[in-house]
């Protein structure tokens, strides 16, 4: 058995855009395939050019993907009452990214797709997302980085994109 410590690079900043106009800005940058659907035909290719051509069809303007959206904020909200400030979790992505990282550190699939964190807070709205490189830096592997830092640049571009 082996544990690892692993120091985690969180990129965050605050908004005064309303919560609903950055999750909204957010999506119409992504790809938002069926999930369901996206996944029985990738399955169903049988070559690399198909399967990329799948991807490349489900990606927005940004070359990502939403694969999944957890409301947090709808599962406090029915503790605490309806004023209960917003929180959502966006898993984002791209397979192709990903299989670029992953062929060089297997473990790198543990992080990707990567989340972005939105929440709603006092000082106005928070965006975070944990940086991909941060993850990779203690395998060492100079081909998985460069693609983590293409990752992380890309993601943090959109982010503040969203946030101004």
């Amino acid at each position: 058995m082996t544990i690892a410590k692993i120091e985690v690079d969180r990129f965050s900043l605050t908004s005064s855009k309303s919560f609903d106009t950055i999750v909204a800005a957010l999506k119409s940058a992504v790809g938002q395939p069926n999930m369901i659907e996206f996944f029985k035909e990738t399955r169903a290719t049988n070559s690399f050019p198909d399967l990329e051509r799948v991807v490349r069809s489900g990606l927005g303007r940004t070359d990502l993907m939403l694969f999944a959206e957890f409301d947090l904020g709808d599962i406090l909200r029915r503790e605490a009452g309806s004023k209960t400030p917003k929180i959502i979790r966006l898993v984002i992505g791209n397979p192709l990214i990903m299989k670029e990282m992953v062929k060089h550190v297997p473990d790198s699939g543990s992080y990707a797709p990567v989340t972005v964190l939105i929440d709603e807070r006092p000082d106005g709205v928070h965006i975070s997302y944990d940086k991909m490189e941060s993850f990779l830096l203690p395998y060492g592997n100079s081909d998985a980085l460069s693609v983590a830092r293409n990752l992380d640049a890309k993601i943090t571009t959109l982010l503040r994109e969203c946030a101004s």
